[in-house]
């Protein structure tokens, strides 16, 4: 676990390759925002944060959509009818990264024919995986991840938990040489493997890693994520409410009474809001099914970042 002391001293470097909005003319869902009111209908308007990619200087917003769980539906099924609402609300709402795998069950397929059916492919950075399979090879994956995403090329591909690294990276890298993806990455979601993430940081030098932060999970701000700005690789945050249970914590509890200050109206915004203040994080990609907690989630991509002693106190709240 990260000291306070370590995480103060990196999350007051400077935040750099940050866009923020300018004034005109000047692998879980999140639940109901509880004490601090409904999530809003619609997500705010203007121009979402977004940040630099650093191999590239291709920007990003800050929140994307991960897609364990929720978008494992039928394609029948009320529920994608629900998705396609979600999907909108998302581009609409300035939204691109879309992080899916293989093994998430059905959710490639779901994703490609949302963004088939909607037009929105152009818009999206998709991101899918390399999952170590004894009996489908990587070729043979990545046939049917193309198939079922309904596209010629994926803007990231990651090696899913660091496994079997000696094949999978030279294939990703083989793939992105042929220009079918544009970056490759690694990823996992427990801190116990962040360790073994660092090393393989160093050694493969990939575009992007994907891992786990949260205000009861910080250790990444110790060592991974000033590696990463040292070296020049991008960052995908994963399981930023806990898969869920964070939000089991805050019950009826009320949010800190700076949250107006820094436009936080939502439990999910302010732990999604936590995660992008770190300056090392390139986007954050929550999962949902919900039109009105993808638009709740969207406005954690506004207004001011949590300066270091407000991201403090809030490890504090439920370290």
């Amino acid at each position: 676990m990260t000291s306070r002391r370590e995480f103060l001293s990196v999350a007051s470097l400077a935040v750099t390759g940050i866009v923020l909005p300018q004034l005109a003319g000047c692998g879980s869902n999140a639940p109901p925002a509880g004490p601090a009111g409904p999530p809003a209908a619609t997500p705010a308007a203007g121009p979402m944060i977004s940040r630099a990619i650093p191999s590239s200087g291709e920007m990003l917003p800050v929140i994307g959509a991960g897609t364990s769980g929720s978008y494992e539906v039928a394609l029948d099924s009320p529920a994608y009818k629900a998705l396609e609402e979600v999907v909108r609300i998302f581009f609409e709402g300035g939204g691109r990264v879309i992080d899916t795998a293989p093994m998430y069950s059905n959710a490639e397929d779901v994703v490609g024919s949302l963004l088939e059916g909607g037009g929105w492919r152009d818009r999206c950075f998709l991101s899918t995986k390399l999952v170590a399979n004894d009996t489908v090879p990587f070729q043979e994956q990545w046939a049917n991840s193309l198939r079922q995403l309904r596209t010629d090329r994926v803007e990231l591909l990651s090696v899913h938990n660091m496994r079997n690294m000696e094949e999978a990276m030279p294939f990703a890298r083989d793939l992105k040489e042929q220009g079918l993806v544009k970056y490759i990455g690694i990823t996992h979601g427990q801190t116990s493997a962040q360790g073994q993430m660092l090393q393989l940081m160093q050694d493969e030098k990939p575009d992007f890693i994907q891992i786990n932060y949260s205000v009861n999970a910080p250790a990444a701000a110790s060592r991974l994520f000033p590696t990463a700005r040292d070296l020049g690789v991008a960052v995908m945050v994963n399981r930023a409410f806990d898969d869920g249970r964070l939000f089991g914590r805050v019950g009826g509890r009320a949010l800190p009474g700076w949250a107006a200050d820094v436009g936080v109206t939502s439990w999910s915004q302010m732990f999604l809001k936590f995660a992008i203040s770190h300056p090392a994080v390139t986007v954050v990609i929550p999962a949902t099914g919900k039109p009105d907690r993808q638009a709740d989630q969207l406005n954690a991509g506004h207004g001011e970042l949590l300066s270091a002693g407000q991201q403090e106190e809030l490890i504090g709240m439920f370290s």
